[in-house]
């Protein structure tokens, strides 16, 4: 047999059936990760509408104690008045947390930074410093004592 006469272990046809197996993995590869993409979506969203229903529930909570708080000042009207108006504005609060969808709270989030950065670079360096004060409150005490038991 001459060199031109040996059969071609990757000849044409077998390079594109190969391709066209890569392709077709390729594709289905895809569209699951699009499925699982949709699934983590549909799962994370309804987290937060959860979520949200619990919070609103709350605040509306701490409205009605500071409305319950002031039905203790009847004989001081302006006392009274003041905690009527800030139990009237968690119970605004409330609603607007519960109509909104995340894509409005991502949203409004997103115009608030574009509008003030200063103050969203000030707030997230202090929820980053308290988170870390947190981290490191909650691990474990240092004991005064090594392994043997000495100090």
């Amino acid at each position: 047999m001459t060199a031109s006469a040996s059969p071609d272990p990757v000849g044409g046809a077998d390079l594109k059936d190969l391709r066209h197996d890569v392709e077709d993995t390729a594709h289905i590869a895809a569209e699951r990760g699009r499925g699982l993409a949709s699934a983590a979506r549909k799962q994370a969203y309804a987290y937060v509408d959860q979520r949200k229903g619990e919070a609103a529930r709350s605040v509306g909570d701490i409205a009605k104690s500071i409305r319950d708080s002031g039905q203790t000042f009847e004989d001081r009207p302006n006392l009274r008045a003041f905690f009527d108006s800030a139990a009237e504005g968690l119970d605004d609060l409330a609603g607007s947390i519960e109509r909104r969808s995340l894509d409005d709270f991502y949203a409004e989030a997103e115009a608030f930074a574009r509008r003030s950065p200063v103050t969203t670079a000030v707030a997230t360096f202090a929820a980053g410093f308290l988170l870390a004060r947190f981290i490191k409150a909650s691990g474990e005490p240092e004991s005064a004592f090594d392994r043997d038991g000495r100090i």
